[in-house]
């Protein structure tokens, strides 16, 4: 089906759901939501998609997200933690033609090369998102199944591009649809909508028609997994990194079966056990295909510029700016008061971490590291940061509230306070930083992020790889990403 046909098919759709509600004497449904049928109409969006069809400034994006993924996939895959999934994935995928990033030796069956890159991605809080926020990563759960299905089909440059595109329309969508309530009940929420983002990207990779696609889809309903109790804990923050990996899995392994012939449900995201009725606690049943085929969500992928949880990113960069404007010191700041969404305060508030993982994490951490070191490199943020006497004695006076409305419900927005100990007080109140859809990374930073996370070694090899991954569309082959 082409794009004018399904447009076409989704207006037919809707006309014919609201002549049914309104004819006299018809019986009003019991599931409405059912009825409409959204988990099909993304999976039509998706198979129909084509690489002609999605505007230049949005292919750009998806280069821009993939190139990021890569660089901090590579940087990640040498932590201890990613070490031991590698391990792992070379173990049990041995013989197959799919790259682990960063790995000259690791060529693996195409499961173990997403599972491991997905991991290597979320390894050290440095991957992309959306903002608003989706609840989803579409660097770790869209490029790396669908990198590695492509390099073990031999697909090219513009085939992963399109996949990438397709899976983010739909995962992004899911994730709005959640309204956040999948975390609100405890799960993880990169982990519960990264298997749709997975399979989708890997059924377009492999060319899947509407109707398997739709099954890839149903199948990654019953893999969506991940809960948050390593917020709370204060151990085992490992698996966090794993829930990204087990999602780019997933969606390879729900692709795999939909092209045998395996089936998922049909109402997988809408029915009355579907995806949003189970997992959230509120959720936007419209949300699911809301302007699809009209508006790019893959517009509101947003790049990080630190090495901590997205919600740090507002505090921290008031906090620099902050310092250049007043010139103070970190030793100079009394305490700082941080004013958010409910959701930070719930999750993110951790003033004693006890690990780098947690650190990154904590809201209260990453706002005193940044006052000691410099946070743009993800290096500051090592064991010796964790176990910092200055940084956590600076964390345990900084104290967090929930903001009045409507900041107490907005996506990013803090509202930051230093107090000093000569008795004067700055502050300053952020929605966004460098990076986000508002406020794009351009060329030269998303350059300067490359090379800072993927290294320079062997005399501008690094280089070269950049400059390919930004002329995706030309490449015939992918073996070499990730070499």
């Amino acid at each position: 089906m082409d794009r004018r046909r399904f447009l076409q098919s989704v207006t037919l759709a809707s006309a014919g759901a609201a002549a049914v509600a309104a004819s006299p004497g018809a019986e009003t449904p019991q599931r409405p939501s059912a009825a409409a049928g959204q988990t099909r109409r993304l999976a039509e969006y998706a198979a129909a998609l084509r690489y002609e069809e999605i505007p230049a400034d949005v292919i750009q994006h998806a280069k821009d997200a993939i190139a990021d993924t890569v660089a901090v996939a590579t940087f990640g895959g040498d932590l201890p933690w990613s070490r031991m999934i590698a391990a792992y994935a070379k173990r049990n995928g041995t013989g197959g033609r799919s790259r682990i990033l960063g790995q000259r030796d690791a060529l693996v069956h195409a499961p173990s090369a997403a599972l491991a890159n997905g991991a290597f991605t979320h390894a050290f809080e440095m991957d992309n998102l959306t903002k608003p926020n989706s609840g989803s990563h579409p660097g770790a759960t869209l490029l790396c199944p669908a990198l590695a299905v492509a390099q073990e089909r031999g697909g090219g440059g513009r085939e992963l591009l399109v996949a990438f595109v397709a899976g983010a329309e739909v995962m992004i969508r899911i994730g709005l649809a959640t309204k956040h309530s999948n975390e609100e009940h405890g799960f993880h929420a990169p982990g519960t909508t990264g298997p749709f983002g997975a399979a989708v990207a890997a059924s377009k990779v492999q060319g899947l028609d509407a109707e398997k696609t739709a099954n890839a889809i149903g199948i990654a309903a019953s893999l969506a997994a991940g809960i948050l109790e390593f917020a709370k804990s204060g151990s085992g923050a490992m698996v966090k990194r794993l829930h990204l990996g087990r999602a780019a899995e997933s969606g390879v392994l729900a692709a795999s079966l939909a092209a045998e012939g395996f089936t998922g449900p049909a109402t997988a995201l809408e029915g009355d056990f579907g995806f949003l009725r189970v997992f959230c606690r509120d959720f936007d049943m419209d949300a699911l295909t809301r302007g699809l085929g009209d508006s790019w969500a893959t517009r509101s992928i947003m790049m990080k510029r630190y090495a901590c949880h997205i919600t740090a990113h507002t505090p921290v960069d008031s906090t620099l700016a902050l310092r250049a404007a007043h010139g103070f010191k970190a030793d100079d700041v009394a305490s700082i008061a941080i004013a958010g969404t409910e959701r930070m305060l719930r999750v993110n508030n951790i003033p004693a971490p006890k690990d780098v993982m947690m650190a990154q994490y904590s809201i209260p951490f990453c706002v005193a590291l940044a006052l000691y070191r410099n946070p743009v490199d993800p290096r500051s943020f090592d064991d010796s940061a964790a176990g910092d006497p200055r940084i956590l004695g600076l964390a345990s006076r900084v104290r967090m509230s929930v903001a009045p409305p409507p900041d107490n419900r907005a996506d990013l927005t803090t509202t930051v306070t230093i107090a000093l100990k000569d008795g004067r007080s700055f502050t300053r109140r952020a929605t966004d930083f460098m990076g986000t859809p508002e406020r794009p990374l351009g060329r030269a930073e998303l350059r300067e992020k490359f090379l800072l996370t993927a290294g320079e070694p062997r005399g501008g090899e690094t280089a070269r790889v950049f400059d390919r991954l930004q002329n995706l569309e030309s490449e015939k082959d992918l073996g070499w990403i990730g070499a």
